[in-house]
Formats: C-alpha cells, sequence, structure tokens
C-alpha cells in the first residue's frame, strides 16, 4: 500500500523566484487591463504580511500578493495540503477600510481602526478582514486593490475576453516556452469550455502551424486566436450592410439601426455611434464602422437587450408611495437558513446594496439592557440592535436615494422597546421620519421623491395617526401580537387561537415612530375599506395572499390602490426558500418581502423586476392597478387597457465564453437555452433549445421561440442558460431577467447573470428579438 505524500511547501523565496520568471505574462497583463508601470499594481505584485483576524483568539500573520494574472490574489496558508490559496478579484464585491466588518468590530479594539480593513466577496462567502502593519500600508492595500477592481470592471467585453484568454493560454503553456505543442493547444480548449476531437485538433493545429515545426509560435498563435474568436453569424449580418468597400457607412449604420433594431435613429445618431465605438482612427475620419466598431457597439449599453433609458430612472416618482412594487427582503439579518443560520450586519449591508427599500428586523430582548435580533425560538446566531442600525445607516441610500421601510418585528419589553427608540433616533438622525409630512392630517402617502433619503418605521402603533393631533396615548398601552402571529393564515387555526392570548405592550417613545406604516390584523377587504385608514398596513403569510390574489384579485388590487400590503414566506420555509412573487406583483401587492440570501428562479425573477429604473429599488405600477375604476382581474383577464396582445419572436442565435460548472479539468458545459416569460397566468411559458455538446465557447442554435403575450406590463422575460445532463438535473450556468416592455428589438447581447445576481464577466448570449401587435 502507498502512503499518500505531502507535497513538499514552496518557500517564500520560491514564490517570489517564480514571480521574478513570469514578468513577461505580468506585463503583457498589466497592459490588458491598462495598469502597464502602474505603481499600486506593482505594490499588489510584490505583496506583503498582513495580520488575519477571524476571532478574538485567531490572528495570524499571511504573505498576500497579486499574481501574474493580476486578478487572482495569493495567500499563504498553514492547512495540511494547502500551501497556498487564491481568490479571484472577481468575486471581491467591495474593498472596505476601517473597522467595518462586523468581525473585526468584535474582534478587535479601536486603537487598530486606522490600520484596519475588509475584503467583501459576492454570494455566501466569509469577509476576510486583515490588519496593516501601519495606517499608511493599510490605505495603500485599499486604494490598491480599488483601483484594480475598478479597472478590470471597465474593461470592455473584447478586453475582458482577451484578458481571459491569455490566461488560459498561460495555464496550457506547461513549460513556459511561449509555445503551444498540440496537446497544450487541446488542453488550452478545455481550459476554455471546449472539447474538440484529436482530428478536429489536429486539422486546427496544422492550419495555423505555418512554419511546419510542430510548435505555434508569436503570428501563429495570433492566427489560432483569431479563428477561435471569430464569430461567423456578425459576419453575416454586418455583410449585408456594409455597402461601402467592405465597410459600414453612417447611412449604412441607419439603415441598419431602422430595419433590424427597430430604433428611429437619424444620421446624426450613427455619427455618434462611429464616433463612439470605432477603434480604426482612420475609418473613424471617414465616418467609417468597422466590424471590431460594429461588435463592439453590440456589446455596448445601445446594443444589450435591456433598453439603455430603462437602466436610468426614469419613472414618475411623484405618485403616493403605494403605487409602487418595493423591493423587499424578508428576516434580513439571516445569510443562511431559519433555523440556525448566521445573522449578521453583513446581511442588511449585501440586501441594502442590491436595491431593496425594505428590511426586517426581528426585536428581541437582549442581556444588558440591548435589544437584540435574532429569528426568535430558533438556534440563529444573534446581532445587537445598535449595530444593525448602524450598518442601515452606512449603506441605506448608497444604490438608491429612495426611502428604506424598516419592519420592525418587536417582541422586547417596555424598557427594551424604549432603548429601540434612542439608537433609532440618535443613529438616524433627522433622516427618521417621526411626524407626517407637511403641518396637517394627510389623507395619502407622500412619494417616493419627497421622501428621499428618510427612514420609515414600519411597526404596531398606540392609537390612530389622527390622535396624535388630538389626544396623546399613555406608555405601555396593550396592543395586539406583532403581525407574523398575527396574519391570521387558515393554514395554521390552532396555532392562532393559542397567539390571539398573546398581549404585546407597546413603548409610547416606539409607538410615535410609526407614521405612515401602521401594522393591524387584516379582518378582510370590506372592513379594511370602512375602517382602516389609509396609513394601516397589514402582512400576509404568502398561502393566504395566494388565495387573495386567485380568487378575490380584483378586491385586492382595490385594496391595495389605497393602502400597502405586506406579503412573507411560509414558516415552514425553513431552508429560506422563496415564492413566486409574481401572482402577487399582479394583484398590486407592493412589498412583496423575500428571502435575498437565497438564490433561487424567485429571486433572479425579483432581481429582473427591479433591474430597472436606476435599481431604485421602487417601480411605477401599471395605471390599471392604480386606477380606482380598474376592472382588471389577471386571472380571468376581463378586457380593458391593460390587453395589448403582443407575439414575441425570440431567436436564440450563440453564446460566448459560458464558464464551467463542473471544475474538473475534462469537464466541458453542454448548454442549452430556455427562454422563460411569467406574468398573468395566460402569459406563462417555457421554451427551450437542444443542448450543444462539449461547447461553453462558442455554442450556436439558431433556433426561434414565439409567445403571445396578453398583458406586456406585467410580463418578464428570463434567459437561462442551463448544463444539460442526460442522467440527473441540469445544472444552472447562468440566466439574465428582464421586464418585457424593456426589450430592445433586432439583434442583442444579453448579459448573464451568476446564481448569486452578479454579472459574468465574459459570458453572454446573442439573440435576434422581434415584438409585434398579434
Amino acid at each position: 500500500m502507498h502512503c499518500l505524500q505531502r507535497q513538499p511547501k514552496r518557500s517564500r523565496s520560491e514564490e517570489l523566484l517564480r514571480y521574478a520568471r513570469s514578468k513577461k505574462a505580468t506585463r503583457m497583463n498589466a497592459k490588458l487591463i491598462g495598469l502597464e508601470g502602474d505603481a499600486d499594481l506593482q505594490f499588489l505584485l510584490e505583496g506583503g504580511d498582513l495580520l488575519k483576524v477571524r476571532s478574538q483568539s485567531w490572528k495570524k500573520t499571511r504573505y498576500y500578493r497579486l499574481q501574474e494574472d493580476c486578478r487572482t490574489m495569493w495567500h499563504e496558508s498553514k492547512k495540511t495540503f494547502k500551501s497556498n490559496q487564491t481568490f479571484s478579484l472577481n468575486d471581491v464585491a467591495s474593498v472596505r477600510m476601517g473597522r467595518q466588518s462586523e468581525g473585526l468590530r468584535k474582534n478587535t479594539e479601536d486603537k487598530v481602526e486606522g490600520r484596519c480593513f475588509s475584503i467583501v466577496f459576492k454570494g455566501r462567502r466569509k469577509n476576510l478582514d486583515l490588519i496593516a502593519s501601519s495606517e499608511e500600508e493599510a490605505k495603500q492595500w485599499v486604494t490598491s486593490l480599488q483601483k484594480i477592481i475598478s479597472n478590470m470592471s471597465n474593461l470592455s467585453h473584447q478586453q475582458k475576453t482577451e484578458h481571459w484568454i491569455f490566461n488560459c493560454m498561460r495555464k496550457a503553456d506547461k513549460n513556459s516556452d511561449d509555445k503551444l505543442s498540440q496537446k497544450e493547444l487541446q488542453d488550452f480548449l478545455r481550459l476554455i469550455n471546449m472539447e474538440v476531437d484529436d482530428d478536429y485538433a489536429e486539422m486546427l493545429f496544422k492550419q495555423c502551424d505555418k512554419s511546419k515545426s510542430g510548435l505555434l509560435a508569436g503570428e501563429e498563435i495570433e492566427h489560432f486566436y483569431d479563428l477561435l474568436t471569430h464569430r461567423e453569424e456578425i459576419d453575416v449580418i454586418y455583410g449585408e450592410y456594409a455597402k461601402t468597400t467592405g465597410f459600414m457607412s453612417a447611412d449604412n449604420l441607419v439603415e441598419f439601426l431602422c430595419s433590424e433594431q427597430r430604433e428611429k435613429a437619424t444620421l446624426a445618431d450613427a455619427h455618434k455611434l462611429i464616433e463612439k465605438y470605432e477603434p480604426d482612427e482612420k475609418a473613424k475620419e471617414k465616418k467609417l464602422l468597422s466590424k471590431d466598431g460594429f461588435l463592439k457597439y453590440l456589446h455596448q449599453p445601445e446594443g444589450l437587450i435591456l433598453k439603455p433609458e430603462h437602466k436610468e430612472l426614469h419613472q414618475d416618482m411623484s405618485q403616493p408611495l403605494n403605487h409602487y412594487f418595493i423591493s423587499s427582503s424578508h428576516n434580513t439579518y439571516l445569510m443562511e437558513d431559519q433555523l440556525k443560520g448566521p445573522s449578521s450586519t453583513e446581511a442588511y449591508v449585501r440586501a441594502l446594496l442590491k436595491g431593496c427599500r425594505c428590511v426586517e428586523l426581528d426585536c428581541w430582548d437582549g442581556s444588558d439592557g440591548e435589544p437584540e435580533i435574532y429569528h426568535g425560538y430558533t438556534l440563529t446566531s444573534k446581532i445587537l440592535f445598535k449595530d444593525t442600525i448602524k450598518a442601515i445607516k452606512e449603506y441605506a441610500f448608497k444604490t438608491s436615494d429612495y426611502p428604506v421601510i424598516l419592519s420592525l418585528e418587536n417582541h422586547c419589553s417596555v424598557e427594551q422597546q424604549k432603548v429601540m427608540a434612542h439608537h433609532m433616533n440618535s443613529i438616524l438622525g433627522s433622516a427618521l421620519l417621526t411626524t407626517p409630512l407637511g403641518d396637517n392630517m394627510p389623507t395619502n402617502f407622500p412619494s417616493p421623491e419627497e421622501l428621499k433619503g428618510r427612514f420609515l418605521i414600519k411597526g404596531k402603533r398606540l392609537n390612530k395617526l389622527e390622535a396624535s393631533f388630538a389626544a396623546e396615548a399613555s406608555a405601555g398601552d396593550e396592543t395586539d401580537v406583532t403581525e407574523e402571529e398575527e396574519s391570521n393564515d387558515e393554514d395554521d387555526e390552532e396555532e392562532q387561537k393559542e397567539e390571539k392570548t398573546k398581549k404585546l405592550k407597546l413603548a409610547k417613545e416606539l409607538s410615535d415612530m410609526v407614521v405612515y406604516c401602521k401594522s393591524v390584523h387584516f379582518n378582510g377587504f370590506e372592513d379594511a375599506q370602512q375602517n382602516l385608514s389609509f396609513y394601516e398596513m397589514s402582512s400576509f403569510k404568502e398561502g393566504k395572499a395566494m388565495r387573495l390574489a386567485e380568487e378575490s384579485a380584483n378586491s385586492y388590487i382595490h385594496h391595495n390602490m389605497d393602502k400597502l400590503s405586506r406579503i412573507y414566506p411560509a414558516g415552514s420555509r425553513t431552508d429560506s426558500s422563496n415564492y413566486n412573487p409574481v401572482p402577487l406583483w399582479n394583484a398590486g401587492c407592493q412589498i412583496v418581502a423575500l428571502n435575498f440570501q437565497t438564490s433561487c428562479t424567485n429571486m433572479d425573477v425579483n432581481q429582473g423586476r427591479f433591474l430597472i429604473n436606476g435599481k431604485s429599488g421602487y417601480v411605477l405600477k401599471p395605471s390599471y392597478l392604480r386606477d380606482r375604476a380598474s376592472e382588471f382581474d389577471p386571472i380571468t383577464l376581463t378586457r380593458g387597457n391593460w390587453l395589448q396582445h403582443k407575439t414575441l419572436h425570440i431567436m436564440v442565435i450563440s453564446a460566448q465564453q459560458l464558464p464551467k460548472v463542473n471544475k474538473k479539468k475534462s469537464s466541458i458545459v453542454d448548454p442549452l437555452i430556455k427562454v422563460e416569460v411569467s406574468g398573468v397566468p395566460a402569459d406563462v411559458a417555457v421554451k427551450e433549445t437542444d443542448p450543444v455538446e462539449n461547447n461553453g465557447f462558442n455554442p450556436e442554435w439558431n433556433v426561434s421561440f414565439q409567445f403571445d403575450v396578453y398583458v406586456p406590463d406585467l410580463a418578464l422575460v428570463r434567459f437561462v442558460v442551463e448544463d444539460y445532463d442526460s442522467s440527473s438535473d441540469n445544472e444552472f450556468v447562468g440566466q439574465y431577467t428582464l421586464p418585457f416592455n424593456s426589450l430592445q428589438m433586432g439583434y442583442r447581447h444579453v448579459p448573464l447573470l451568476n446564481k448569486n445576481g452578479d454579472l459574468l464577466p465574459s459570458a453572454g448570449l446573442f439573440v435576434h428579438v422581434m415584438v409585434l401587435d398579434a
């Protein structure tokens, strides 16, 4: 029996020697990302020692440096069999100076504030908390990392592709002789997610091996690169309109934009595009667009599937607050599941940076008189209420300026409720709305525009808002149980009987902070119409809400014209899974709260709904969900101005640079594309292509689909890439979801997002879209 031999660990000097040998690759990568000779890049390439912090007792020195690909950080590890570890800068969400992370605040002292920084990752990966030897060094690390991450994100699609392909070639070049043998070429093709048989590889190799040396070098590798990245579909489209000595003139471009892209383009528009995207200065002078310039245009916002104007803030933001769909999170403090997962202020940061405008705080009595946030009666960890409010204050308005609703699930004693009120007052200050706007009792919600930069508290209130203009309520009065306990879902009748006996004492200080979002029990639409003021809102468990949306859709729609409704996942979703938000939006519900920490189709659809309008977290509802005379019913679809029958034609043409989902070297993606339409029941449909075997680099389909869309205002279109598997479920590769009305017509590239909703750097689809009146 052979014993497993541990590989000798590479010493620091060997690592630096390897770095010195790879200077050529480093220079090439620095040039590709536009930082050749840059001092900050040089600092990262040389690297240095940092103190890694995991707990109060675990603080260890580790050496960090940027690898020669200029996108991967290497660092020492003392773990057995792991002589080095790496992480990609593509996976970094942000680099934060100071003790901003929960870990650094908990595990370090104030005096090291200036020496601390955190690397925050996308997805669920934990932050990397670090301490430098001095404040100057910490600032240098943060500045340098932020610069290179910013530069990489601003690369063009072509530059990202070149950078990626160059580094895959470097990995395949095992003996570092800057040449590729036929075997190395096949290894390279596998690295870029492409499997070819030996005969094809030999044919390709011989085609490029002009010197007959048995190795590709220099211009031969360039020729191979050109063959590899050549896109025949672009040649065909460009060739149809390039009628001026092989180039597209401005007139040719106008013809293309009008007839194919269905845009109202002028000669001036064509000149702007040529000036912006033509890389050849001589062609630009002659007002011509080369094939390279044309491809560049197709990868820019003007050529993507999402209308550029919809990406920006473009809707009327002066309507009452309840006229908008509002991006909303459930149990925002959780990083994972509802039973034993960690609670973290970082979860609030991530939700807010994704544009979430309604976050939830489950508040319980804590030790030392400080309220805590966690999922009651479970094993989830706890965080301090005051730390949460500080994190919310810091990150609330970084993605969107529009109001943030703090949804309080209050289980605290009167004493600790007073502490909650104090913390919110002292931390949020004047941004916290504690009285109605204006001098008189309001009769309707203010608009998101009027509430810019403000925090609203949603919770219980001792009295009607009208009473604050008259008699005062006494402190410590009793109110109903908390809203998620009293949502009267018919599935939980016995549980409800028991909970009805619960009473909660409410501190006046906290009660008075509730202005426009007073939580009340729902006793039916008629009762709400007759007895509730506009600011009195109910929460509905998903099951109850789904039944109302299906059985009483028009009544629910009219209820939501006057009031706000919040929907939240059933308690049985202990794994933090999500329900489908679409039927509830169809019924006009505004605060449809999902578990933001969970990657799934329903979260993708939520991200797609709020992709538009500047990612402000507010999307204006269609007029028939706001007009009191509306008879709209998404189930029966009676005739009205909402019925605008369209035919959606989508041709799935090709895909580019799809990532591997199985990290095994030999594994290659077999991609298939699904196109899904969601909206009113009549519009829901899914169609898919056949898989393309062994090609994730440049697969082609040229398959056309047709969809009937009856209510375009409420429809969303989702493009999904899966890795086909005949023996088990397909694996998710990437997706992109956007509102139907935000589709651009014509030949369009579709960016792809990973399961966490982050952009896949080089991957995408190429499609043709046409929307016609049926």
